[in-house]
């Protein structure tokens, strides 16, 4: 199963979640570690639970901000 996850950086650590398993989330030093740690996490939130399917789509859009002078 493939999901979509959220890293957050932050001014002390990381944090991440899962976008379609909620309360699955995961806090660390660095992306890699948080990865990891969310991976662990996700094995134990879902341990005896259905399988939620995986429904979130990402993608990205570009803009040009405007500078006010």
């Amino acid at each position: 199963m493939r999901y979509a996850i959220v890293i957050e950086q932050g001014p002390n650590n990381c944090s991440s979640y899962i976008l379609d398993v909620l309360g699955c989330v995961a806090t660390g030093e660095t992306p890699e570690e948080v990865k990891q740690l969310l991976q662990e996490a996700i094995v134990m939130h879902l341990e005896g639970e259905p399988i939620p399917p995986s429904t979130t789509l990402v993608d990205y859009i570009e803009f040009e901000p405007e500078i006010n002078h």
